[in-house]
């Protein structure tokens, strides 16, 4: 389950957060903290809320009829998630890692936003570019080959994790896999097919933490 966290703590003062700009002070915003593994919220449960992850990582998933998982999107820091376009979420929502997360009333924002030009613009900016998100990864899962999956997934983590030369992943290679729509066994003969090409290295046992070699080589298995 989750406890309430310390708002006040200053590493979190720190981080201002898109969700800070949109609530004018009109918007109460809570901060939750999440054990590794428990739901944020679960699918079509009611869309009260909209969530900006503050420390750790979210995957949102989808349980198919076959029991098979589908992860639809990585929630990273500063990620804003769990807005919908309808009254219930679509996917399930859970934490990776520990985590905390910021929440804010669906409700008040759409309120301040009737009135306010700049929180609307806001909004809509942050339903397009999950829309974008979501047709890029439909493109991923129906035309592209593992390889390609596998090396289109390290250049969108590499865009959003990357400190100091290092790709530290949160998620595992069953996260991975269950996010490009492959089996556990696939991306792990990618990923050392990579490393057998010089394209990556790892670091650590768990080789969750890798370093780019060759971005450019990387890159042209994605077009």
């Amino acid at each position: 389950m989750f406890v309430n966290a310390n708002a006040n703590s200053a590493n979190r003062q720190k981080f201002a957060g898109e969700l800070d700009g949109l609530s004018r002070a009109q918007v109460i915003l809570s901060e939750f903290k999440y054990s590794r593994g428990a739901e944020v919220f679960g699918e079509a449960e009611p869309a009260d809320y909209i969530y900006q992850v503050i420390e750790g990582a979210v995957r949102s998933y989808k349980l198919l009829s076959d029991g098979r998982r589908q992860i639809g999107a990585f929630h990273l820091v500063g990620d804003i998630f769990g807005l919908e376009n309808g009254p219930v979420h679509r996917f399930t929502a859970e934490a990776i890692v520990d985590t905390v997360v910021r929440l804010a009333k669906r409700s008040s924002l759409e309120h301040v936003a009737e009135t306010d030009a700049l929180v609307a613009r806001d909004l809509l900016s942050m339903t397009t570019s999950n829309l974008q998100h979501a047709e890029d990864h439909m493109l991923l899962l129906g035309r592209k080959t593992s390889l390609e999956r596998v090396a289109a997934f390290l250049l969108e983590m590499d865009g959003r994790l990357t400190a100091a030369g290092v790709m530290a992943l949160p998620m595992n290679r069953r996260d991975i896999a269950d996010y490009l729509g492959l089996t556990l066994e696939t991306v792990s003969r990618a990923l050392s097919s990579l490393h057998g090409k010089g394209i990556l290295g790892f670091l650590g046992q768990t080789q969750r933490q890798i370093v780019l070699l060759d971005r450019s080589q990387l890159a042209r298995l994605d077009l």
